[in-house]
């Protein structure tokens, strides 16, 4: 057609950040790789100044004549600047809150969780609430509905599981943080019994995004999604993975599964709900 011409199409957005995306991960690597060094640095300066600076380290110098000082301003001798350990230290510190700033700005993250915990603010967007104990709980892609009474720690150290005669109800960990507490509050229960299905029996079947309430003594209801459902050998369980996220509200549903063994095993597995805190009601 006359008097047209062809149009230079957009860049696509997608492949303008995904380079970008990468840059800024790379970045990321490499302060934690300098981060790292500097913290061995800075260690080792530590360790070298407390070994210059302890007193049974080293021979008693010999004792100086006084020296007559005249009046007027005096100067340390050796107060010249700062050490060592304090500039590592310092530049270290500069280093990580420039990071963070990248991550406010783009929403990458680029430093370990554990490198920088206390720094990082945690996350806004859900509701946190004060301690009150679980008094139910409800799973309506299972139909399940159950109370919820208070378990403590097992003679070997695990978490106990609720006795038999109570296997059609579910056990919160009473150590633990209460449903809507900042941390994995660990909730418990049989999968079967001798006689037939248990309370967790069907905990398997859930799916990212299912919705699993739990009523609190306060009358109060945390609604918690699901992010993941996982089986993981008993012998084998990831504590940091299951107990150690105190980035916001979670729950943690744990049940036994996999191939039945005997013994004081029972089941090999255990299968294990990984959800977050999405909401909180009145009853």
């Amino acid at each position: 057609m006359a008097g047209s011409h062809r149009r230079t199409p957009d860049p696509d957005p997608d492949r303008v950040r995904a380079p970008a995306r990468r840059a800024l991960r790379a970045s990321g690597r490499l302060v934690v790789a300098a981060s790292g060094r500097l913290r061995r640095v800075a260690a080792e300066a530590v360790s070298a100044s407390m070994a210059t600076t302890d007193p049974a380290a080293r021979p008693l110098p010999a004792r100086p004549r006084r020296a007559w000082v005249p009046a007027g301003p005096r100067r340390l001798v050796g107060s010249a600047g700062p050490g060592l350990p304090v500039l590592v230290i310092g530049t270290l510190m500069v280093l990580i809150i420039a990071m963070l700033g990248v991550e406010r700005v783009t929403g990458i993250s680029m430093l370990p969780d554990r490198f920088i915990a206390g720094l990082r603010p945690p996350p806004k967007k859900f509701p946190v609430l004060p301690a009150s104990r679980p008094v139910g709980i409800a799973i309506d892609t299972l139909d399940l509905h159950a109370p919820v009474h208070s378990v403590g720690i097992a003679g070997d150290g695990s978490i106990a599981a609720p006795d038999a005669a109570r296997a059609q109800e579910a056990g919160w960990y009473d150590q633990g943080p209460t449903p809507g507490q900042y941390g994995p509050a660990v909730i418990v229960g049989h999968v079967d019994t001798s006689t037939g299905p248990a309370v967790f029996h069907d905990l398997r079947q859930l799916r990212s995004g299912d919705r699993i309430e739990v009523t609190r003594a306060d009358r109060r209801v945390a609604v918690f999604e699901v992010n993941s459902v996982e089986r993981f050998d008993k012998q084998r369980l990831p504590a940091d993975e299951v107990f150690g996220d105190f980035s916001r509200p979670n729950l943690r549903l744990i049940t036994c599964g996999g191939r039945w063994v005997g013994g004081e095993t029972g089941y090999a597995d255990n299968v294990v709900v990984f959800a977050s805190l999405v909401q909180a009601r009145p009853e």
